[in-house]
């Protein structure tokens, strides 16, 4: 998942997608891009989110360590919790494994929590199911309380 709302957000997703696809894996198929008001700490601007699936030979670990190298390269500093940022990456799934580690929680912990995320994974993999709670991406939305606005950029 891929997130920007600081510099020129549409700019940063379009770096990070490249760069993704140089480091990390082919990018197979990736959602629309959402403008969304933002989450945990509102008082910010709205950002720019898309959801990507990449086909990778990178352990998940190994994954973490190259996309937060990406997050460096294009200037992200990091600053606080659910702050503003020139991008986000995060993991939300690797296949149907999970991670449980003190730096890396797959799948997302919050994803079910969050329409700008789950509208995305939506559009690209309505059918996935969650490996830990049992729930296809449509499901998760379906009974999601997050009422945050995500509304199609453009």
């Amino acid at each position: 998942m891929l997130g920007s709302n600081e510099g020129k957000p549409e700019v940063n997703l379009h770096q990070a997608k490249l760069l993704i696809g140089q480091k990390a894996g082919e990018i197979v198929q990736q959602s629309s891009i959402y403008e969304t008001e933002a989450w945990g700490v509102k008082e910010q601007q709205a950002f720019l989110n898309q959801a990507i699936l990449i086909e990778t030979n990178l352990s998940p670990f190994t994954l973490l360590t190259t996309l937060k190298d990406t997050e460096k390269e294009l200037g992200r500093v990091e600053t606080s919790k659910w702050g503003p940022r020139v991008i986000d990456i995060d993991i939300l799934f690797y296949g149907n494994q999970t991670v449980d580690l003190p730096e890396l929680k797959i799948p997302h912990p919050y994803l079910q929590e969050r329409r700008f995320t789950l509208v995305p994974m939506v559009e690209i993999a309505p059918g996935f199911v969650h490996p830990v709670l049992g729930k296809t991406m449509e499901g998760l939305l379906r009974d999601c309380e997050d009422n945050s606005e995500v509304r199609l950029k453009g």
